[in-house]
């Protein structure tokens, strides 16, 4: 909760977790494990007073044999746990603190207790090789956990389903115990389903290991498919041309943190899909199994990403540290269809980092990682986004390209795309967009972007994400509006679109998340790029990138957040409809504006715009939308203002909603005339006197009890059990008190 807390930073240090467990291991001289899916940052394990090891990483998988110590402290009683997490600050380890998100501590992903016979599987690989006439060659490779070396007999027995569940292929053979990773098998797949976003195709393999009358069962899913990145030219996936669609993931979450749940990350996986995406960038680490199992059975295309991010190359223990979460990456993942970048790390170039930017010696580790890489899975492709001097060692490359946000204007991105193109031999566009305050919207987006300068570059250059310093630029001097996002968004999605060489891109990023460097913003500590806010609802944005993407018909009247619209009386006032469908028909208050007909290259809203002339008070919009025989609508009701107002002088609050004991109350902020301030940006404080409890620290824009104004309104909800007061102040006014009183029955 302390992530997007305005008054602390983060926590950082240690947590400590105590449990007793029973142990009751069936196998004879079985061993007993403890696997951690993720911990962060570096943690330690005791059973009872006996020190078991430390791991050092946040983010890839990791296991503890404590089988010995068990039988150490036992008693006849439940076996004492003990597990340490610090994300304190290490030098040793990475990402560097320099990192654009927190650092969470704390088992935030799932821990499990395994009971394995004294020899059994550990990791099986499953490596497809298309074939000339189109069949597919399989190696099964396999490493054992066999902690002492064991020589002994084993019987394996492999048998394979195709994605129709009916199983083709079953073998049985003998061996004895192995050290390192062997290769068991190799089978052929005549005719293969291949995996593409359209058809994830899943093939199933398990492996059942016997010794001495134990058996232990592994199963694992592989994908077949090919894949070819033309020098600079676009990305091919079984032999023909996609366009990756892509957006970005952080592990974060309003209220949880990374601590999501497992119905939590599924929700947010099928929503991007839903959005059309089908490729994501998984920033800045190793995440958990369950996100790539999803991207597995989703068809989204993945960049898996190496937490070397903003550091420079530092002690032998650091560049080990690296090595390793690397090759664990790559071992944990590797099965996965869905993967098809391996990320070598993100912006280490950045000002400051640590030790230093020294550039011979980042590019002789990027290298090694880049070779690694390769040794580990010669079938992928390594990639690394924003480090010029080094830009030639990876497979793939990303400049950083942020027309009409960090620097230039957004109409300036077709040529930043050509000058990147040229600058690699395999070039993808990882992370663009704009930060936007949800709920705030704006009938003039461009009026900040008159005064940015072209010709200078479009990059992020030191530190442009602060507000200050530095030219004009949209990212400090701009209103940070919803409608302002989606023009620039809108831009760079039609240019995408009509570029034939463009392999594909990646917007940054999928839902708002904390960063301890975003203090400042109109949410306390939260990147606000996101398409939907931290608690996954979704911004207008949205609905713009389905229009460009999604292939189920939709449509979507930008504003259902935009309650009140202003202007002159009679002045018009442009309307976006974002739709995927052939055509569209707008009707105001009940009266038809006429049909218009897509076109994505008519910017913006490929074209499905109106300018409407409102009456004053309240109006009501619908639109039908079809392609073929396929209708379908969408609809909202605004109020147009035409009073215009003065200096804000009068914060006013109200109670506008209640279920049981939860109430929102909303804040709106007024001129002398009592005229509503429609562009107003002041930040508001909310608080509330015992019992109420407000609902906040949730990094959104509606749970957070500091935050902005978006067009002059702010809310926030409330725990209230019995009648309380709650409070809202912006500095220089008096401030707005709400009695809230329980109603009985």
């Amino acid at each position: 909760m302390d992530a997007c807390d305005p008054q602390k930073a983060y926590s950082r240090g240690q947590g400590w977790y105590r449990r007793r467990i029973s142990i009751r291991n069936p196998y004879r001289g079985g061993r007993t494990l403890l696997h951690f899916q993720g911990a962060g940052q570096t943690t330690t394990l005791w059973v009872g007073n006996i020190l078991i090891g430390t791991h050092k990483g946040g983010y890839d998988e990791f296991v503890f044999d404590i089988t010995d110590a068990v039988a150490a402290v036992a008693d006849g009683k439940q076996t004492p746990i003990t597990v340490r997490c610090d994300n304190g600050p290490d030098r040793d380890r990475i990402p560097s603190d320099l990192s654009d998100f927190c650092l969470y501590g704390g088992l935030y992903r799932h821990v499990n207790l395994l009971y394995v016979p004294a020899v059994s599987l550990d990791t099986v690989h499953l490596v497809p090789r298309i074939e000339a006439d189109g069949s597919t060659h399989v190696t099964l490779k396999s490493r054992l956990y066999n902690p002492y070396n064991s020589n002994k007999k084993i019987h394996l027995k492999i048998q394979v389903e195709g994605p129709d569940g009916k199983i083709f292929y079953r073998k049985e053979l003998e061996q004895t115990a192995w050290q390192g990773f062997a290769q068991l098998d190799t089978f052929t797949i005549a005719r293969p389903d291949l995996w593409s976003p359209e058809t994830p195709h899943l093939y199933r393999c398990q492996v059942t290991l016997a010794s001495e009358g134990e058996k232990t069962v592994h199963y694992e899913r592989f994908g077949v498919r090919s894949l070819e990145f033309v020098e600079h030219g676009p990305f091919k996936l079984n032999g023909k041309r996609v366009l990756l669609h892509g957006t970005q993931r952080h592990a974060d979450h309003a209220g949880v943190a990374a601590a999501m749940s497992d119905e939590q990350v599924r929700e947010e996986l099928q929503m991007v899909r839903a959005m059309g995406a089908n490729f994501i960038r998984l920033g800045h680490y190793q995440q958990d199994r369950l996100v790539l199992e999803l991207c597995d059975e989703l068809g989204l295309m993945v960049w898996e990403e190496l937490p070397w991010c903003r550091a420079g190359v530092g002690s032998q223990a650091f560049q080990q540290n690296a090595r390793e979460q690397l090759t664990h990456m790559i071992e944990q993942h590797q099965n996965h269809p869905s993967i098809i970048f391996w990320g070598l790390g993100n912006e280490d170039d950045w000002p400051d980092e640590y030790p230093s930017i020294d550039q011979k010696a980042i590019r002789g580790f990027m290298q090694e990682l880049n070779d690694l890489a390769h040794q580990l899975d010669p079938t992928r492709f390594t990639s690394f986004r924003r480090c010029d001097f080094a830009r030639d060692i990876p497979d793939v490359y990303s400049p950083s390209i942020w027309a009409g946000w960090y620097r230039g204007q957004y109409r300036e991105y077709e040529q930043a795309l050509l000058e990147g193109r040229q600058m690699v031999k395999r070039f993808l566009h990882i992370e663009w967009g704009a930060d936007c305050h949800a709920g705030r919207h704006s009938e003039d987006p461009e009026a900040c972007l008159h005064a940015v300068v072209e010709g200078k570059g479009t990059d992020e250059r030191g530190m442009d994400y602060l507000k200050k310093g530095g030219e004009v630029r949209v990212s400090r001097d701009g209103d940070w509006s919803e409608t302002y996002a989606c023009d620039l968004c809108d831009w760079y999605l039609k240019t995408q679109e009509k570029m034939d060489w463009l392999a594909g891109t990646a917007q940054w990023i999928f839902k708002d998340f904390a960063s301890p460097l975003r203090g400042d913003n109109g949410i306390p500590r939260i990147n606000q790029k996101g398409v939907v806010e931290r608690d996954l609802r979704p911004k207008e944005l949205y609905y713009l990138f389905q229009s460009y993407w999604s292939q189920k018909l939709m449509v979507h009247i930008y504003g259902h957040s935009w309650p009140v619209r202003w202007g002159k009386p009679g002045q018009k006032r442009l309307v976006r409809i974002y739709s995927n469908c052939e055509n569209a028909e707008l009707v105001l208050n009940g009266v038809s504006l006429g049909k218009k007909t897509r076109n994505s290259q008519d910017f913006p809203a490929a074209g499905l715009r109106w300018e409407v002339a409102f009456q004053p008070g309240e109006n009501h919009l619908r639109v039908l939308a079809s392609k073929g025989v396929v209708t379908v609508t969408d609809e909202l009701s605004l109020t147009y203002q035409t009073e215009s107002w003065g200096k804000p002088a009068e914060l006013r609050l109200r109670e506008k909603a209640r279920s049981g004991s939860r109430i929102t109350v909303e804040a709106h902020l007024y001129d002398a005339h009592g005229v509503l301030c429609l562009d107003a940006q002041h930040l508001v404080r909310f608080a509330a006197s015992t019992p109420g409890k407000l609902l906040d620290n949730l990094g959104t824009s509606r749970g957070s009890r500091e935050v902005q104004l978006a067009n002059g309104r702010a809310e926030i909800s409330l725990e209230v059990p019995a009648a309380c007061r709650v409070e809202a102040v912006v500095q220089g006014l008096p401030p707005a008190v709400c009695s809230l009183k329980i109603l009985q029955g």
